[in-house]
């Protein structure tokens, strides 16, 4: 295991924190839920048929003795989640609606953590973005002064560690949201021990070319500068000139960055899911996330073609964001 996570699992271990998963019938999920089990980092709850996931346990030789595992047909509170959900969702849900909605794995596992009956949750090796995103936004919804969730990765490569974002969720940002994006990722960066420097992402350097593109990242600029003045942050960047020392001597030779950005925000979803994409085969880092951020308790999202040790990692990942909270 990389320092990165060694690192992680030093954190949150001890803390007794407990982190869900929805999809608890999932080989990959058992088989990264009876890792951390077993090493006691977070306490896994899974959700789904008690009997029918102590079974597939046993098949696998996992152990469960130190997870929970709750089965939303057969959940001894649920009328608490009912009433709190339909609290929450402010007259878009009747009694009889909750009943029904929260017997989806997601949706309940969203509630455990509204009503801290978990610190976290992972989901996604069988659902979609959509299917955990969802519950997350209506019931944890995004922090105060946040206007939308952003998602980032990790891009490790060595001792190399670069935050990029947003590569998962928004798809046209407006300098407002890159705005927000950016400080949202400095802070995710801190929790990696990462010493944010941020540099926001264009075609041009420094008014190097003019277009509604560029504009719009140079307003971020301002604004994100404006939120947290004592950020360290600059832009419009080209790559190049926000990476390599020599080409920012030239082009931004009076910016606070100097070819040392750690921390890259994309003016685009497209650009950040190319570029994120293009680092971890041509480059061979490794592309640790998506990892949600700006939400009020952390829910994360796995790939479908996830493995049980994405599941482990982003497991801890989630527990390091329940510590930051």
């Amino acid at each position: 295991m990389s320092d990165l996570f060694s690192g992680l699992k030093e954190k949150v271990t001890g803390n007794n924190l407990k982190i869900v998963f929805p999809e608890g019938l999932d080989e990959r999920i058992l088989t990264a839920a009876g890792r951390l089990a077993a090493e006691k980092s977070i306490t896994p709850i899974l959700i789904g048929n008690i009997s029918e996931i102590e079974a597939k346990a046993k098949d696998l030789n996992v152990s469960l003795e130190s997870a929970e595992i709750y089965d939303p047909n057969n959940f001894a509170m649920m009328d608490e989640l009912v009433a709190a959900f339909v609290e929450r969702r402010k007259g878009k849900a009747t009694e009889e609606d909750a009943r029904k909605i929260l017997l989806d794995e997601n949706y309940f596992g969203t509630m455990l953590v509204y009503l801290n009956k978990a610190d976290g949750l992972v989901s996604g090796a069988a659902h979609s973005t959509a299917d955990t995103v969802r519950p997350a936004l209506q019931i944890i919804k995004t922090k105060e002064g946040v206007g939308k969730t952003s998602g980032v990765f990790i891009m490790v490569r060595d001792e190399e560690k670069y935050v990029f974002a947003d590569c998962a969720i928004n798809i046209a940002p407006d300098s407002n949201d890159l705005a927000e994006i950016a400080i949202e990722s400095a802070k995710t960066a801190k929790m990696f021990d990462i010493e944010p420097r941020v540099a926001m992402l264009s075609f041009s350097t420094k008014g190097s070319a003019k277009s509604p593109e560029t504009e719009k990242v140079a307003a971020a600029v301002q604004e994100a500068q404006k939120r947290d003045p004592l950020l360290i942050l600059d832009g419009e960047f080209q790559f190049d000139a926000a990476f390599v020392p020599s080409v920012a001597e030239k082009k931004a030779p009076n910016s606070p960055l100097q070819g040392d950005a750690n921390v890259f925000v994309f003016p685009s979803l497209e650009a950040g899911n190319i570029g994120y994409k293009i680092a971890q085969r041509l480059g061979n880092f490794e592309a640790v996330g998506p990892i949600l951020q700006g939400l009020n308790r952390p829910v994360n999202d796995l790939s479908r073609g996830c493995n049980a040790e994405d599941v482990y990692k982003l497991a801890l990942i989630t527990a390091a964001q329940a510590l930051n909270q």
